[in-house]
């Protein structure tokens, strides 16, 4: 390799760790991912921190848990006294280049009132990045880019995901088999794409340093021709639910508010007519169809940029991290979106290709160890030869690719979520809760996942009996130790890592004294 190497990490939003054909998924088609994953390795035990967007973002980006970012909601600022990946890989030499978005709500002190950065939670960009490709929610370039092809599109991306009318829809598919009004080749992830490949041809003999964001598999569910007709319905398995919705909400009053929450059409799935809740089968079979369909055309994009590195060399000096920010729940407990406490929100894929001969030993490897979104820039950061900032909540996988067993390495995962609605009040309103009581922390491990809430009632899963959390344990008298000893270690794995840039530092009489 060269003396200073490419990076390349590429982030798919709302990505289930599932949907990945080398696992067996039934439905889905991802054999570029498949061969990145045969000459790489793939972690079947990622975890994201939290949900939505935004705060999943901030946690990959910081290297830190919620608990320390606090930029819990989509919206809620994120502290400028916070360094990221893209600030310390600037320390290297590199120049972060964003082809996406970063979902960053930027802090507002020191601006004025009227910085239009402060009208959109998705308007600002993680401090370090270069934008040759801002494509925030309102998809503006890829909107100007469907305009000049002579798309009528007055209400901008609102009239671009509107499904193709008139349509001749077949009676054995249901509304999601309509297909955009745009083919294939017009879609927002071959604009990006486009884009990307058109800035790595002005950079083959210089290093580089990327993160490109697709913005699917996340919904609107409208998927252009022909991944809206990939997979048929009829061979898509139901979701894993309880019998009624009454039965799954009984489970916990937040899963019986967020199932009300998006029950209303169109709030999840952008044009839809359909209360996703409670849609009849085939309705429910075509949307996860849908969701299939959108995985496949990402991985066609993802084989694209893989064939220009290859055809150009660059694909051996360049480190690649193929994952997502969070999962969707798909139809599983009735819910859709990633809102929620279950592993099918929070489950994520994760592939690095290392490609250095130190990885030729795990190539092909699926590593079973738990990981964490966390884990991600400190990898990168190690793999730079950079130093990793103390106040990083995760740990390098370099020692996983390589073929070594780390230390200590964590035998659970951690992650939260921050459900309070600031403006609306709506949670705080239907649960009875101020909004600081809005949160709940998550532990598990590979046999218990208990759930602690601020204010509400806790949840523990036996996953080795219940692995699709059906069964809430907490409130047995019999499992009163189990839940005891999993809100200890909970409460300990808090305090180790907590906010801790300075707490390793001494002032003495000969100085600052501090421990690596």
């Amino acid at each position: 390799m060269t003396e200073r190497p490419n990076v390349l990490f590429i982030c798919a939003d709302q990505w289930r760790a599932d949907c990945i054909s080398t696992l067996g998924h039934p439905n889905v088609r991802t054999p570029n991912l498949d061969a990145l994953a045969a000459d790489g390795v793939l972690f079947r035990n990622h975890f994201g921190q939290c949900t939505p967007c935004g705060p999943s973002r901030a946690s990959v980006l910081t290297g830190l848990y919620l608990m320390n970012h606090r930029s819990g909601r989509n919206g809620t600022p994120l502290d400028d006294r916070h360094t990221n990946l893209a600030l310390e890989a600037r320390k290297a030499g590199y120049e972060p280049a964003l082809f996406g978005y970063t979902d960053t709500s930027i802090d507002p002190r020191g601006r004025h009132p009227n910085d239009p950065v402060l009208t959109g939670y998705d308007r600002g960009v993680l401090p370090g990045f270069v934008t040759p490709l801002h494509l925030p929610d309102d998809m503006g370039a890829w909107i100007a880019d469907l305009t000049a092809r002579g798309y009528n599109l007055p209400n901008g991306r609102h009239d671009a995901f509107r499904p193709r009318q008139p349509f001749d829809k077949p009676a054995d598919r249901g509304f999601r088999y309509i297909p955009t009004i745009f083919p294939a080749e017009h879609s927002e992830t071959a604009f990006l794409t486009d884009s990307f490949l058109k800035w790595l041809a002005e950079r083959r003999d210089r290093p580089w340093f990327a993160h490109f964001v697709f913005y699917r598999p996340h919904p609107p569910l409208i998927a252009p021709e022909p991944y809206n007709a990939m997979v048929d319905p009829k061979d898509v398995a139901l979701p894993v639910r309880a019998a009624s919705v009454g039965e799954e909400k009984s489970q916990h009053p937040l899963l019986a508010y967020e199932l009300d929450r998006i029950s209303e059409p169109g709030r999840y799935d952008e044009h839809s007519p359909l209360d996703p809740v409670l849609a009849g089968d085939l309705e429910i079979r075509q949307m996860r169809a849908a969701y299939f369909g959108l995985i496949a055309e990402v991985d066609h994009h993802l084989g694209r940029i893989i064939k220009h590195l290859k055809a150009t060399g660059e694909y051996d000096r360049t480190l690649i991290v193929v994952t997502s920010d969070h999962a969707e729940m798909l139809g599983g407990h009735h819910v859709w979106g990633k809102e929620i406490y279950f592993d099918q929100a929070f489950h994520l894929p994760l592939v690095i290709r290392d490609p250095r001969r130190v990885g030729d030993t795990t190539r092909g490897r699926q590593i079973e160890d738990f990981t964490e979104a966390v884990d991600i820039m400190p990898t990168i950061l190690d793999w730079l030869g950079q130093p990793v900032p103390r106040a990083c909540d995760g740990r390098s996988l370099l020692e996983l690719i390589e073929g070594q067993q780390p230390t200590d390495w964590r035998d659970a995962v951690f992650f939260e979520h921050d459900f309070r609605t600031v403006k609306a009040q709506r949670a705080e309103g239907a649960l009875g809760l101020s909004s600081d009581e809005c949160s709940y922390a998550v532990i598990r491990d590979a046999r218990y996942k208990y759930v602690h809430f601020a204010a509400l009632p806790p949840l523990l899963f036996d996953l080795a009996e219940d692995p699709h959390e059906m069964n809430n344990l907490a409130d047995r008298a019999e499992m009163a130790g189990t839940v005891l000893r999993y809100a200890q270690k909970m409460l300990s794995w808090r305090l180790i890592h907590a906010e801790r840039s300075l707490t390793n530092m001494q002032l003495t009489s000969d100085g600052v004294f501090s421990r690596p």
